[in-house]
């Protein structure tokens, strides 16, 4: 057991991303229902529709499993309502100070994690008493840190600031990069885009045939006036990138990007006026496939790695 493995009581210390419009029940049950950490996205979910989530979860798994809620939702109130309410046993909360509801989730016996993208915000946690954080570089999908520090940078850094518990984010998607980020310090890694892309995901199946045939470089990250978030390239990217380029208003560019956009292209497969959020590891996925094939693939990966590494066969100088 590491630390991670330990605070969680999974199997492996691998937690999969709450992402938006991705993560229903049946991604988060299958995560953990292989020995991972399966988590809700709650950032795509009404309170209602939350509340069933979390009780199909209970039906469809006897082992551990979270919640993902961004701190910044506007109805955050009613969510953190239902997560005390159905029992919830863990809660990643990510977009927001973690102060202001850590406590009050603790109270109620919840293990909180705190997601990161700079190392102030790192003694912030310990402040504000959360049990393990997780730290993402800008490789990654979705919502992401202004400073655009990559994982292979920031986990040392964060390692330096903080003792508690460190779950690497961000550009991993194999084997290899789990033990790339442990050898930096982290104790678990969370790894997103793979399961996005997985059979078991929400998403829809053209948005999964997208993050399989995006090329190198086909993501970018974008709206850094709004909230920086990385995009696989697309008519909507174009005219945001176009926009950028031209200076256009913070007000203006809320109004192009409108509301519902992620929904449009994740959830409803438009691929042409959709908001697209893969991190740049979608350029390694090459084949959708169910949870179960992609754990072995890592693990397998993994202590192949660690064993090459163990025996020298590539590592000599």
């Amino acid at each position: 057991m590491n630390r991670i493995t330990e605070l969680f009581n999974i199997k492996y210390p691998i937690v999969q991303g709450g992402m938006v419009w991705c993560s229903g029940w049946r991604l988060a049950s299958a995560v953990s229902n292989n020995g991972g950490l399966g988590l809700l996205g709650a950032g795509s979910m009404y309170p209602d529709v939350l509340r069933e989530h979390i009780q199909k979860m209970k039906k469809a798994t006897t082992q551990p499993w979270g919640v993902n809620v961004p701190l910044l939702y506007p109805n955050i109130d009613q969510l953190i309502d239902i997560l005390i309410e159905e029992k919830v046993k863990i809660v990643f909360t990510s977009a927001g100070n973690p102060a202001k509801w850590t406590k009050l989730l603790k109270d109620n016996g919840m293990t909180v994690v705190h997601v990161i993208a700079n190392a102030r915000f790192a003694k912030k946690c310990e402040e504000a008493g959360v049990d393990a954080i997780v730290a993402e570089g800008f490789e990654a999908g979705g919502h992401n840190g202004r400073e655009e520090t990559t994982t292979l940078t920031l986990i040392p850094h964060i390692r330096k600031q903080t003792s508690l518990p460190l779950i690497a984010a961000g550009g991993i998607g194999s084997g290899k990069g789990m033990l790339a980020a442990m050898a930096l310090g982290a104790d678990g890694v969370q790894i997103g885009s793979l399961f996005a892309a997985s059979e078991e995901s929400s998403a829809h199946s053209e948005f999964k045939k997208c993050i399989v045939e995006t090329g190198e470089g086909g993501t970018l990250l974008s709206l850094k006036k709004l909230a920086p978030v990385r995009l696989i390239k697309n008519a909507f990217f174009e005219q945001v990138h176009e926009a950028e380029k031209n200076g256009m208003s913070t007000l203006e560019l809320q109004k192009l990007l409108g509301k519902g956009r992620a929904k449009k292209g994740i959830f409803e497969g438009d691929m042409v006026e959709g908001e697209l959020e893969i991190g740049q590891v979608a350029t390694l996925i090459d084949e959708i496939k169910p949870v179960k094939v992609l754990f072995k693939d890592l693990l397998e990966e993994y202590q192949n790695e660690k064993e090459a590494i163990a025996s020298n066969t590539r590592y000599q100088f």
